[in-house]
């Protein structure tokens, strides 16, 4: 199971913990330092729509309104950060975030 997100992430390190402490292995992928793939990008991507897009980032209210308009893949590429997270790929399916509802999904 892989999980991207930040490390600096308070909710990434939740569910990080959370999943390894149900005896799953969970590698956690830093979008920042290891920058995705276009491909997983784009899996992601098709699989979230807009909602992969943390409009309520500190990058997102940096970014101007020009920047803003860019095609969501563009501006994911570019601002990593601007990933709504955690994304995790569990091999037989993609959950975004760590509500209740993909914690029950992931964990159980």
């Amino acid at each position: 199971m892989r999980l991207f997100g930040l490390k600096a992430c308070d909710t990434c390190r939740k569910a990080t913990k959370a999943i390894a402490a149900t005896g799953r292995d969970v590698q956690m992928v830093d979008v920042r330092e290891t920058p995705l793939a276009a491909a997983d990008l784009a899996r992601f991507h098709a699989a979230f729509g807009e909602d992969l897009v943390n409009r309520r980032s500190t990058t997102w209210r940096g970014l101007d309104e020009a920047a803003r308009a860019r095609p969501a893949l563009e501006l994911l590429a570019e601002h990593p950060a601007l990933m709504k997270r955690p994304v995790i790929d569990t091999g037989d399916g993609l959950f975004l975030g760590w509500g209740p509802d993909v914690q029950a999904q992931v964990i159980g």
